[in-house]
């Protein structure tokens, strides 16, 4: 990694089965967007965001290492990357810890979450409430540079930025760069098998990581509008892997065959995600390889946040 990269920083919380939307929505893009080789990448399990959600250990451990898995499965190098659980890397919390201190009430009231779960008058945990400090944490321990986010968070990488300041100005230091967010372009929106926008809370995925007879009950479960020559929820799909010249050719020529056009879907998903979906399988097999990544990437990633954290304690007067 050369020094004159910019360093970028990222969490992927382990909350879910990842299916394709996960995929063609977002991984693809960020492994391609490390693959340029122009950014420092830190990318971590953000575990103990996690448990605001998630509070029964085995089902953290599994989540954890699927997530891990996932991206070491669709390309992600570890060789290029620090990969690592937030968990192990005890600066996170203290660092979160003191900016607590600083920060008021009312303007954490203000992050999305907060309002959003105060709006359909859900009981809010202090973890709920006070997420935005934990990740303002997360992002200015490595000094990074971007951030990648969805339009929909860019409120994360501006809390992050006040705290910067806000530091920085209360305790007559520089201690803290400024992050940039940054939006990654042609991010799909991929439709479920029922048209609209995949999410497990539908239920109505296609799994990341299927078997050829799970793809083939969900490709065969996507909702079909009888009256049209093409199948729009399947041509959507479709597109993701095929150009639309090959497809224009494809559709046409089988106009009103939903079911031809759904067992090519099939075929075409099997073969594209093959290759994935045997990394993966070897991954579980050898979990050393897992276990690996992530105390190499702890043990650069504590190195980094330590360093930083001495000046945040000199900073404060405690140290």
């Amino acid at each position: 990694m050369s020094d004159s990269q910019k360093i970028l920083v990222s969490g992927v919380k382990p909350t879910g089965d990842l299916h394709i939307g996960n995929y063609f929505g977002a991984m693809r893009q960020f492994v391609s967007l490390v693959k340029e080789g122009k950014y420092k990448p830190y990318i971590f399990v953000a575990d103990y965001h996690a448990l605001n959600s998630i509070q029964d250990a085995e089902e953290m451990r599994r989540r954890t290492r699927e997530v891990v898995m996932a991206y070491l499965a669709v390309g992600l190098d570890p060789k290029k990357v620090i990969f690592f659980k937030q968990s192990d890397v005890p600066a996170h919390t203290e660092l979160c810890w003191i900016f607590d201190t600083i920060t008021t009430m009312p303007y954490l009231m203000r992050a999305h979450a907060y309002k959003d779960a105060e709006a359909k008058n859900k009981e809010i945990n202090v973890g709920t409430f006070n997420y935005p400090m934990l990740m303002a944490a997360d992002i200015l321990l490595y000094d990074a540079d971007i951030v990648p986010v969805g339009q929909d968070q860019k409120q994360h990488i501006e809390y992050a930025r006040d705290t910067a300041e806000k530091f920085n100005r209360i305790f007559k230091t520089d201690i803290f760069k400024l992050p940039e967010h940054y939006i990654m372009p042609e991010v799909a929106v991929v439709p479920g098998t029922d048209g609209q926008k995949m999410s497990k809370s539908y239920g109505n995925v296609i799994p990341l990581f299927a078997s050829r007879d799970e793809l083939a009950r969900a490709v065969m479960s996507i909702v079909t509008d009888s009256s049209g020559e093409r199948p729009e929820n399947v041509y959507a799909i479709h597109k993701l892997i095929r150009s639309e010249n090959e497809l224009t050719t494809i559709y046409s020529s089988n106009a009103g065959h939903y079911q031809v056009l759904k067992e090519m879907l099939i075929e075409d998903l099997d073969r594209y995600f093959a290759p994935i979906r045997a990394k993966y399988e070897e991954l579980k097999d050898d979990s050393s390889i897992v276990d690996q990544v992530l105390a190499d990437g702890a043990r650069e990633a504590r190195a980094v946040s330590e360093a930083k954290m001495e000046q945040v304690r000199k900073a404060i007067g405690v140290s």
